[in-house]
């Protein structure tokens, strides 16, 4: 497989991207991965890149973007940190990735059994690492059903909390770039979230949730 021009990027509708993505993943569980010469793509991608999508994803090592959506050099923008949490700096990189380089989607993607999340939900204090864990505060408080061993010690309260993160951070990306609402609002992009889940390698990307121009005015009020 080719590495995409930009004409074939621009091409690319925002539903194609998700599209393109969902079809990765099946490959990446199916162990059927595209025959990519990466060498190749090096030189190919050396003038320039066109990926189509952008993706938040977590620092933990089994989730790299590129590996369980069967990409290649240059097909997309990687933002990772703990936690999939938002701050201006990334807010910024999602910004120059759409507006300026031409991406189609912003995917914001969470994982089971995330030690970040964990780590908040124990209310962990260490060093710099609590600033980060804080601002996954807004969704443990938003987890009303569970009651008891709200902690990391509960699987469920975790993985509820980890989904809530999510969405979360995609209503933060909505209320703090209006660059990014904006070409929602065009069609230009569309904003979506999912989890990966650690054990199957499955996305299950929540697609009754995908920010489009058809949806984006009621999404802006849940904020």
């Amino acid at each position: 497989m080719r590495t995409l021009t930009k004409e074939v990027r621009d091409k690319i509708t925002p539903i194609e991207a998700i599209d393109l993505l969902k079809k990765g993943n099946e490959r990446f569980v199916s162990n059927l991965k595209m025959n990519r010469n990466l060498l190749q793509q090096v030189n190919e991608t050396s003038s320039g890149q066109h990926p189509f999508a952008v993706i938040l994803s977590c620092i933990d090592s089994r989730t790299s973007a590129e590996l369980i959506f069967d990409q290649g050099l240059g097909d997309v923008f990687s933002v990772r940190i703990a936690g999939n949490i938002l701050n201006e700096d990334i807010l910024g990189s999602m910004e120059f990735s759409c507006k300026v380089a031409g991406a189609k989607i912003v995917v914001v993607l969470g994982h089971t059994r995330c030690g970040a999340i964990k780590g908040a939900c124990d209310h962990v204090q260490m060093g710099n690492l609590s600033a980060l864990l804080e601002k996954v505060k807004p969704a443990i408080d938003a987890e009303k059903s569970i009651k008891e061993n709200r902690n990391a010690s509960n699987e469920a309260f975790v993985e509820k909390v980890a989904s809530l993160n999510v969405r979360h951070t995609k209503r933060q990306i909505l209320k703090n770039s209006p660059i990014l609402k904006e070409m929602i609002e065009n069609g230009e992009i569309a904003l979506v979230g999912g989890m990966y889940d650690v054990e199957t390698g499955v996305v299950d990307f929540y697609d009754d949730e995908i920010v489009t121009e058809k949806t984006v005015a009621k999404a802006a009020l849940a904020i």
